[in-house]
């Protein structure tokens, strides 16, 4: 088979709000804040991966190990000739603790950094000359389309990386069901959810000591810089994470070290001295939890793998 990629530009097709109309209106709210999706350029899809080698940050190498133990029970769920669809595909890489056992007959990563994807699946596609890769430029979270004539037999959506935590519990419901009814009858999505832990275990993870974390923070600002040629000074920002126990998540915010101004596109954003811009979410669940949204959402919860340490979840959902 051809190591070629499938490439499928669903980004100019997408209709909605621009990254620039996203930072304005952001910016524009009496308490200020952007989409952590806008993390992803290139810039930010590679700290993001180094982040993900932080000895603190447990999430990647606890999720990994699940995998690689589970491969097998996951194949004989999923069964042999189906479609995998990978959303925020990234580096591609929890995908290869798969493919031997699942042994998918096309493969389809689908994420929001153009220039990152391609050179994910140009690698996953010279690595495994057996399976039909194609990857799609697109906004995942607005909406997924599965590209023409290709689902054949199965489609099984995998979501790692606890990324479902970025939605608030109503809009993870609410994509979650999206996902649904984007996908045909007999799918299946499987799909990595942190787990609700000590807040010490869960800070660390969101401040690891090399400042990574806080560089992929704080390249959001660079991007604006680069891309609207926004006046902003990132220095005049740091970085600041921490647990809210009540609602159960990690909070991720850049905080203005002094008054100032922010111009985008003609615009003026004053910020006060300690005032934060809300950057990312990232919820937290309990098993019983997630698999009641996952119900009501429209899934049959069937299969669930954890760690000894019951850090992190991965679950196979249904179709109902």
């Amino acid at each position: 088979m051809s190591t070629a990629v499938r490439f499928h530009d669903q980004h100019v097709d997408e209709t909605g709000p621009s990254f620039r109309d996203e930072v304005i209106a952001g910016l524009g709210l009496e308490r200020k804040r952007l989409s952590p999706k806008h993390f992803y350029d290139e810039r930010g899809s590679r700290l993001f991966e180094a982040i993900c080698r932080q000895p603190e940050y447990y999430l990647t190498r606890t999720e990994e190990g699940i995998l690689a133990s589970a491969a097998e029970e996951i194949a004989a769920i999923v069964g042999p000739e189906s479609l995998l669809v990978e959303l925020g595909s990234g580096a591609s890489r929890k995908v290869r603790l798969l493919l031997e056992a699942v042994r998918p007959r096309r493969y389809l990563g689908v994420d929001i950094s153009r220039d990152f994807l391609l050179e994910s699946t140009r690698h996953l596609a010279a690595d495994y000359p057996w399976l039909e890769v194609h990857a799609a430029w697109a906004d995942f979270s607005r909406r997924l389309r599965l590209p023409s004539g290709i689902a054949g037999r199965r489609v099984v959506a995998f979501f790692p990386g606890s990324s479902i935590g970025n939605f608030a519990p109503p809009e993870a419901e609410a994509f979650l069901s999206g996902l649904r009814r984007a996908l045909p009858a007999g799918s299946g999505v499987l799909i990595g959810v942190d787990l609700i832990k000590d807040r010490h275990t869960l800070e660390a993870a969101y401040n690891d000591a090399a400042g990574i974390t806080a560089a992929f923070n704080l390249n959001l600002l660079e991007r604006m810089r680069r891309e609207l040629g926004a006046e902003v000074d990132p220095a005049a920002f740091r970085h600041l994470a921490y647990y809210h126990e009540a609602a159960s998540r990690i909070e991720m915010h850049l905080v203005s070290r002094q008054a100032q101004l922010v111009r985008v596109a003609g615009r003026q954003f004053p910020f006060a001295a300690g005032e934060t811009l809300h950057t990312e979410n990232s919820c937290k669940y309990s098993v019983t939890g997630f698999q009641a949204l996952a119900r009501r959402a429209g899934y049959r919860p069937t299969a669930l793998w954890t760690d000894r340490r019951a850090l992190f979840s991965i679950h196979y959902l249904a179709l109902a």
